[in-house]
This record gives structure tokens, sequence and C-alpha cells, in this order.
């Protein structure tokens, strides 16, 4: 692989990191204050279907 092509995939890797990052951004500015103790960093549980 070459230096050009390295650097042209760090440039898109980059790019997309940078859209992620701003869609989440957005993602969070746009929740409405419904809850204010929700946390959008906390860890959930998720409730295992139960075995009959």
């Amino acid at each position: 692989m070459t230096r050009y092509e390295r650097m042209k995939m760090q440039r898109r890797m980059q790019r997309r990191i940078r859209q992620v990052v701003e869609e989440r951004r957005l993602a969070l500015a746009l929740r409405p204050p419904s809850d204010p103790a929700f946390d959008p960093e906390a860890t959930v549980e998720i409730p295992r279907p139960q075995q009959s």
C-alpha cells in the first residue's frame, strides 16, 4: 500500500468519524428534555424474555 493510499484511507476514516460524532451530537441536542434525570451515557439493562 502506497503512502498516498494510506493517507487517503486515513482521511476517509476521519471524515466518517466526524460524521458519526456530528450525528450523535445532533441526536442528543434534539432530544426533548422530558426526563431531566435521563442520562444518555448510562448503561441500560435489557431484560431477557422469560422462558416458558
